[in-house]
């Protein structure tokens, strides 16, 4: 079921929070063990807050928009009472002494986490394996790639081991997995969900506060847009969060989409190209004025994002590159040695060339309200072992559109179009800052015309 749909028969009594949990319990049970996505398994605290709302539904309160829908959560974002591990021994013990803000907005309409899920050491590597948990696997079963670093939460919602996933993305990391896992997910605007991203009591710094954004994974456009209507909103523990409305005014005419298949002239394979062809045609079909153009300052921002990770992860990288081992260390010292860490002065004027670039983008979607691109020019596939230099080069300009639109902070839908030779594809909607109500609904139109792909396994 839809987490919608969950949501309606708990709020009317057709089914109980309790059976919900438990059956999601059960389908844990019979495909973790083979996906490996669920880290930590939350059964009896579920089953206490099932059993809450189902007598507060009985008292005739009020359960929530979510009512009893089972979500799971990547190892970097607390939940209280349990350990948020990033995946590696130092932090086996690191109980967190409350709910993230998006785990408290999730909780408070009524949805009950039931796990934690997995991702790289850190968030440092380029697939979905921890020193803690081990591997996560596609439960798709052609390819073994759930797909960047939630992964654990694409796995376990394209499963049915949870109707919502909660990850976060710096530049592509929910949807990669949303790509691979054949699932939706939303990378919020910058500013729009409140969060939480310290790491062993450490504020982030300046490039960690502006790219990752905390955002759901779902099984359709519609449990994506009432997650984000329950994630958008204040905290006072996030300063970057404002009260920006949900929806913005309505389109006075047909909206135009920017439709760009290969951006920066890079290169596309031909089956990604096919597939933004294939959901170019369903919105124009829909009434949207669909037009060809690539996007603005796309390699000016590839490298200013560049020089701001990796001087900032530079300062750090003496204390963490003792907590990692040598494979997952392996995509950072790439990125290290691709794009050396820069001077101060260099890193000033890195912050205004982001300035710069991201009013490049805003007059761009202005002209252009939404962009219809690929989440990666590359199919979702697997390399064998460790990616030499070369290859973590190809991987990482295939993701350049993710990387570009957390980079100035807009938001961007993934969503599925069907399936080739086995494995999921999609695309990706981009929009306005503050305009998921159109991402979402351009997403929509395309789901409906394309349909949805999960749960598999």
């Amino acid at each position: 079921m839809r987490a919608t749909e969950v949501a309606s028969a708990v709020r009317s009594g057709r089914i109980s929070a309790a059976e919900v949990v438990e059956a999601h319990l059960e389908r844990i049970a019979a495909v973790n063990p083979a996906v490996n996505a669920v880290t930590a398994l939350l059964a009896g605290s579920a089953r206490s807050a099932a059993a809450d709302l189902d007598r507060r539904r009985a008292a005739g309160e009020e359960p929530g928009p979510l009512a009893g829908v089972a979500f799971t959560v990547k190892e970097n974002i607390d939940i209280a009472g349990v350990p948020t591990t990033h995946g590696v021994p130092r932090f086996r013990d690191n109980v967190a002494d409350a709910d993230a803000p998006p785990v408290a907005r999730l909780r408070a309409a009524g949805a009950i986490p039931i796990g934690h899920t997995n991702m790289p050491d850190l968030t440092i590597g380029g697939s979905t394996r921890s020193q803690l948990f081990g591997e996560t696997v596609n439960p798709w079963g052609t390819i073994r790639d759930p797909g960047a670093t939630s992964g654990g939460d694409g796995a376990a919602v394209a499963a049915g081991m949870a109707a919502i996933g909660l990850g976060n993305d710096s530049g592509g990391s929910v949807r990669g997995p949303a790509l691979c896992c054949g699932v939706t997910a939303l990378n919020p605007s910058y500013g729009r969900f409140p969060m939480e991203h310290r790491v062993g009591g450490r504020d982030p710094a300046l490039a960690s506060q502006l790219f990752p954004k905390d955002g759901p994974i779902a099984r359709s456009v519609g449990d994506l847009r009432a997650a984000f209507e329950v994630l958008a909103g204040t905290d006072s523990r996030d300063p970057r969060a404002v009260p920006a409305p949900l929806d913005g005014p309505a389109p006075t005419g047909p909206v135009r989409v920017a439709v760009t298949a290969d951006p920066g002239g890079l290169g596309v394979d031909p089956r990604v190209r096919a597939e933004i062809e294939r959901a170019a045609g369903v919105l124009s079909d829909a009434g949207y004025a669909v037009e060809e153009r690539d996007v603005p300052a796309l390699p000016e921002a590839l490298h200013c994002y560049g020089k701001l990770i990796t001087t900032e992860f530079g300062l750090s990288w003496p204390r963490i590159r003792p907590l990692l081992t040598d494979d997952s260390a392996r995509h950072m010292e790439l990125s290290l040695r691709r794009q050396p860490p820069v001077s101060l002065p260099d890193y000033v004027r890195a912050t205004a060339d982001r300035h710069r670039i991201t009013s490049d983008w805003l007059r761009f979607l202005a002209h252009y309200p939404l962009v219809l691109g690929p989440v990666s020019t590359e199919p979702p596939g697997d390399v064998d072992g460790q990616p030499d230099e070369e290859q973590f080069l190809r991987f990482a300009l295939a993701a350049r559109l993710c990387t570009v639109t957390s980079f100035v902070g807009v938001p961007a839908v993934a969503v599925p179009t069907g399936v080739s030779g086995g494995v999921p594809m999609g695309v990706q909607v981009i929009g306005r800052p503050f305009r998921e109500d159109l991402c979402l609904t351009a997403a929509g139109a395309i789901e409906a015309a394309l349909g949805t792909l999960t749960p598999v396994g």
